[in-house]
């Protein structure tokens, strides 16, 4: 069985097979009990229709340099995730991005220049496979399951929110009111040594508000303006992540003056 072609492989993912009826017709597909994927990672990428659903529980940023995008931090400090347990197991009731949810799945390119895109899954994970149990991937004759088709369905609804993803950033990009961020954080038993948090971009307020009547308006109607403000009030959930990192024990120790790296 051929993997599909991977010259980088996007975040979780360590291996990918096209899913087809003549290798997989008689495997299954078992529930994914664990979240070490998720375990080591700090920021997930977020589509923008999750925004009002993401900004409860993360603050939702931007990634610096060309083609920006919206990321939810789950922890502050690279390899820091405040939300998965030492027994790799996400600790309480977040929402959980649709990035992470259609993992092991995805819908990938098998041939270069082409624009025709299958349904692949990474076999690293070990919950697709030839198994007693599970819920099977192919039937009798062949044809995908009703399991199947609601993979390819959320895998296909995905791609489709990142292309409205892309439309809202390159919308943002011409409003220009993007700028780098940065967040300082100063706790009580280290006055002198803020942690510093760079690396990331985020819409700038008082742009906004320069934004004329008619372009407000526009973003408005166009349903713009309400992702907008759901990023800028996410943000103070910096505090509360930062705040988790501290309780765990995982904050990194910075000199006076000194930036901790972090979101980049």
């Amino acid at each position: 069985m051929a993997s599909a072609p991977q010259p980088q492989l996007p975040l979780f993912y360590k291996d990918l097979l096209p899913l087809n009826s003549r290798d997989h017709a008689d495997w299954k597909a078992g529930t994914l009990e664990s979240a070490a994927h998720l375990a080591a990672t700090h920021a997930v990428p977020l589509t923008a229709d999750e925004f009002v659903d993401a900004q409860r529980d993360f603050p939702i940023v931007f990634t610096t340099g060309e083609n920006s995008v919206p990321i939810a931090l789950f922890g502050l400090n690279e390899g820091v995730n405040t939300f998965v347990g030492p027994d790799n197991k996400i600790t309480e009731a977040i929402y959980l991005p649709a990035y992470v949810r259609r993992y092991p799945f995805i819908l990938a390119k098998l041939q270069p220049g082409s624009e025709d895109m299958s349904l692949c899954f990474d076999p690293s994970v070990g919950v697709i496979g030839k198994r007693e149990e599970g819920l099977p991937l192919f039937d009798d004759q062949g044809q995908p399951t009703d399991y199947t088709k609601g993979v390819l369905e959320f895998c296909r609804r995905f791609e489709e929110a990142g292309q409205r993803t892309k439309l809202f950033m390159e919308e943002l990009a011409k409003l220009d009111i993007l700028i780098d961020g940065e967040i300082a954080i100063t706790r009580n038993d280290m006055p002198d040594k803020p942690f510093v948090y760079r690396g990331f971009r985020m819409v700038d307020e008082n742009k906004l508000r320069e934004l004329s009547a008619e372009t407000l308006e526009g973003l408005a109607k166009n349903g713009m303006l309400v992702l907008i403000y759901a990023h800028l009030f996410s943000l103070g959930l910096m505090r509360t992540i930062f705040e988790r990192q501290a309780a765990q024990g995982r904050l990194p120790i910075p000199t006076a003056g000194e930036a901790a790296p972090a979101l980049n």
